[in-house]
């Protein structure tokens, strides 16, 4: 193994860890929400905003992190982003009002950056036939939505109770894992992009169209992701009435694949091509979420023999396999959308992840509050689903014409050199 390679492996392994953890603090509320909201009180919809508070500023500092790795490199910029969020962590074990969160889960929500950070820093490491798998690797760093569902309520327990003893035990976490970066990852100055380009002269790439595609894709494998992180212990609370220890450890189900398998989206995406890859999973997706929409239903049938009862529903081991293939597939979608990035533009990776993953923390931050203000409005909480389904809907018909006036006004894409068609492919 020859030393660029070991400083490879070292950059991607460090950085994965340290994102795990970013993630993990960054979905805090997902648990901690929970007896916030009964303390003091709050809706649906505040519920929702609570949640999602740090997700807006982990989503807001991405562009502006992404362009600062381009140019100054991703070892100093992750390590002083973990560090700048462990007194903020440590301070919300002390918050007692409502407003106290909103803007100390704001700080924070900083450390949800650290995706526009690490993407072009561990992608600039590996050749481009495997930068893709790389950049799936570092993304499996989103199964500290699922640590965070396996720890905190371990901890809430061990403090009879208390939630306070775990933004105390995450605080102290990112201290030591920024310590662990700083130690074990690499710097290679050729990496940089020596540019006296300002920031809104590289915001510019916003005119060029697949940006934006790429935006809206993110917004529904990510955002959708980091929505249902955040809602669904709580969504396992109130429709079938299990403890919060139960409840995040079926919400898991959907956490731990949708992070972990994101390495296997990446393989996936070099293999077969992102377009391709990407066009799959949102079809496994509209299924699954058509049948989550279902709302648990009495009804009753007049028959020849009288009325009869009827009940159509969702078991929790029906729902939660659901839930574990919606889990797989942002999984895989998530790499796939950053397997663009990484083939039409090699020179702007930072800056457009940045963008692209503004667009999917967006999404993450909007989707909770929505959950919640259809729940308030409805009382049906399967109304999340009938969201997202939307959702999915209006990109299945966007790609669709897409591609096919990309096909008709310029030459045959060529993300990939291994494309397979089908009946549902936009290549067929």
């Amino acid at each position: 193994m020859t030393s660029e390679t070991r400083n490879a492996n070292m950059v991607l392994t460090s950085s994965t860890l340290a994102f795990t953890i970013c993630f993990a603090v960054w979905m805090m509320f997902a648990v901690i929400g929970i007896p916030i909201k009964q303390q003091l009180g709050l809706n649906e919809t505040e519920f929702g905003l609570l949640a999602a508070m740090p997700v807006l500023t982990g989503s807001l500092i991405r562009v502006p992190l992404g362009i600062w790795t381009d140019r100054f490199g991703g070892r100093i910029v992750f390590f002083l982003l973990m560090i700048s969020t462990v007194l903020p962590i440590w301070i919300l074990s002390y918050a007692t009002k409502y407003w106290h969160f909103l803007t100390i889960g704001c700080f924070v929500g900083l450390a949800g950056g650290s995706f526009s950070v690490g993407t072009p820093y561990v992608a600039r490491w590996f050749p481009k036939n495997r930068q893709g798998l790389a950049m799936g690797i570092f993304g499996a760093g989103n199964s500290g939505s699922a640590l965070t569902k396996f720890v905190a309520p371990a901890l809430i327990a061990s403090a009879a109770g208390s939630w306070t003893i775990v933004p105390q035990v995450y605080s102290v976490s990112m201290l030591i894992t920024a310590l662990l970066f700083w130690f074990f990852s690499r710097t290679n100055p050729t990496h940089n992009i020596s540019s006296n380009a300002t920031f809104s002269q590289q915001l510019l790439m916003l005119r060029n169209p697949r940006v934006w595609r790429y935006c809206q894709y993110y917004s529904v494998v990510f955002g959708g992701y980091v929505a249902l992180a955040l809602w669904m212990t709580k969504y396992y609370v109130g429709e079938y009435g299990f403890d919060i220890q139960k409840a995040a450890l079926l919400a898991a189900v959907f956490s731990l694949p949708g992070g972990v398998l994101r390495a296997v989206g990446g393989w996936v995406s070099d293999r077969y091509g992102a377009y391709h890859t990407t066009w799959w999973v949102m079809w496994v997706c509209w299924v699954a979420f058509f049948l989550l929409s279902y709302p648990q239903t009495n009804f009753t049938v007049i028959t020849v023999n009288g009325p009869r009862d009827f009940f159509i529903g969702l078991t929790p081991t029906l729902f939660t396999t659901l839930l574990f293939v919606v889990g797989i597939a942002m999984a895989i979608g998530k790499a796939s959308v950053f397997k663009f990035i990484s083939d039409e533009f090699p020179e702007n990776i930072g800056a457009v992840s940045g963008i692209v993953g503004l667009a999917g923390g967006l999404g993450g931050f909007i989707l909770p509050i929505l959950f919640g203000a259809m729940v308030d409005l409805t009382g049906v909480r399967s109304s999340s689903f009938m969201l997202l389904y939307g959702t999915v809907c209006v990109s299945l018909v966007w790609m669709h014409f897409s591609f096919r006036k990309e096909r008709s006004d310029t030459a045959p894409l060529t993300h990939s050199t291994n494309k397979v068609t089908s009946p549902l492919s936009p290549y067929a």
